[in-house]
C-alpha cells in the first residue's frame, strides 16, 4: 500500500470528535475534488510503498485504542482487507473514511462516508480529463446502500453554499432507509473565517432538517497542517 503517514492525533470531525486516535492515511484517490484538503494524497500523491508488516511496526508503539484508516481513498486497496482484520486483532476500534465510490468486505467498527456532491467536481479550465473523469465517477448508488446497510456508518457532506443542502437532500431521497441522524452536514474551509462564515448559516439549517451539524475542529487546534 502506497502510505501518505501514520501517526497519531485527535479526531477532529463526526460522531468520534475529540477521541485520541491513530491514522493511517493511504495515498492515492480515484477522485481530484476541487476543495481536497490532502492534495499530497490525490492531486499530486505522495508516500512510501509499505507492506502490511511495515504498517504494522509503525502502529505498534502507539498507544491509541482508535485507529482510523483514511486517505486519499484507502478502498484503492485490497491489502486493506487484511489491515483492518489485523487491527481490529489487536483490539483496535476501526473507523474507515472513504469517498463511498468503491467497495472491498472490510472489518471496521465505523464506516465513515463522504459523498461527493457538484461542488467537488473539478472546473474543466482546472483540469478537463479530471473533470469528466470526476463527475462520472463521484456518485455510486450501489456501494452507498451496501455500505450504509452493513456498518455502522456515518454521511459527512462538504456544503460551501446553500444551493448544497438543497443537493443533500434531493441525494437523500435515492436512499430512503438512511437515518437522518447520521448525516452530517461539514463547512467547506480550510481556516476559521471560512469555517465560521458558513457555520453562521449552516447550523441553524442542520438543527431545523434534523441533520447534524459537522464542526471540523482539527483545523480550530491545529490550523490546517499535515498530519494532524
Amino acid at each position: 500500500m502506497k502510505i501518505a503517514e501514520i501517526y497519531a492525533s485527535v479526531q477532529g470531525e463526526g460522531f468520534l470528535t475529540g477521541t485520541p486516535s491513530i491514522f493511517v492515511r493511504t495515498s492515492g484517490c480515484n477522485l481530484r475534488c476541487t476543495f481536497c484538503d490532502t492534495p499530497y494524497t490525490s492531486w499530486t500523491p505522495e508516500g512510501e510503498e509499505l507492506s502490511l508488516d511495515d504498517i504494522l511496526a509503525r502502529v505498534e508503539p502507539l498507544t491509541e485504542q482508535h485507529a482510523v484508516i483514511t486517505g486519499g481513498e484507502p478502498m484503492l486497496y485490497a491489502e486493506l482487507v487484511s489491515l483492518a482484520a489485523e487491527l481490529r486483532r489487536r483490539g483496535k476500534h476501526i473507523t474507515i473514511e472513504t469517498a463511498g465510490t468503491l467497495d472491498l468486505p472490510i472489518e471496521c467498527d465505523l464506516m465513515s462516508i463522504s459523498p461527493k456532491l457538484s461542488n467537488s467536481t473539478p472546473t474543466a479550465e482546472r483540469d478537463a480529463r479530471w473533470h469528466v473523469r470526476h463527475e462520472h465517477s463521484r456518485h455510486v448508488p450501489e456501494v452507498i446502500r451496501r455500505l450504509t446497510r452493513d456498518y455502522a456508518y456515518q454521511l459527512k457532506f462538504v456544503i460551501d453554499r446553500p444551493e448544497d443542502c438543497d443537493e443533500v437532500e434531493r441525494y437523500l431521497e435515492e436512499f430512503p432507509a438512511v437515518d437522518r441522524r447520521r448525516v452530517l452536514l461539514m463547512p467547506q474551509g480550510v481556516d476559521l473565517p471560512q469555517l465560521h462564515a458558513r457555520q453562521l448559516w449552516l447550523e441553524p439549517y442542520a438543527e431545523r432538517h434534523g441533520y447534524t451539524y459537522c464542526p471540523r475542529r482539527h483545523i480550530e487546534w491545529y490550523g490546517f497542517v499535515r498530519g494532524k
